[in-house]
């Protein structure tokens, strides 16, 4: 019986450092995809609680407080009729985002006209995320939405 055919060792020489390099990039460009995921999934999760922030300021600072934000032409809410300070708290609660939190957009409506109580209202947060490799055929726009009832 023939013994089984071996190549010799100068041909074999390169091989494995040539698979070492393979892997390597492999696992790198897997490792650094997933965590380009969860920074997106991060900053989406923190846009969502931002909004929720949004409302909760909202809620509390309706047409019964003296620091109240929203439309209302019988209550002194002239100071914030078109809610800004809602915005601010949302665009100051996503600076954890890590992200650039000048290109948020917040958007605050009171679907019942007024911020009596108990009408709703809705904050919208739309963000255009920067991946870390910046393609400029890949920027998707993150938006959230929360909505809650007045009750001050």
């Amino acid at each position: 019986m023939k013994p089984a055919r071996t190549m010799n060792s100068k041909q074999e020489k390169g091989q494995s450092t040539v698979e070492f390099a393979l892997s390597v990039v492999t696992v790198m460009f897997v490792i650094f995809c997933c965590f380009e995921l969860l920074m997106a999934v991060y900053t989406a999760s923190v846009l969502a609680d931002a909004a929720k922030e949004g409302v909760r300021y909202a809620e509390v600072h309706g047409s019964n407080t003296t620091l109240c934000s929203g439309p209302n032409t019988a209550s002194p809410c002239a100071n914030d009729p078109l809610a800004n300070n809602v915005g601010a708290m949302v665009k100051n609660y996503a600076k954890a985002s890590l992200h650039d939190t000048s290109a948020i957009s917040v958007s605050v409506t009171y679907p019942d006209g007024t911020n009596d109580a108990p009408n709703r209202v809705v904050v919208t947060v739309s963000y255009t995320y920067v991946p870390y490799i910046n393609l400029s055929f890949f920027h998707p726009t993150l938006t959230t939405h929360a909505q809650g009832r007045i009750v001050n």
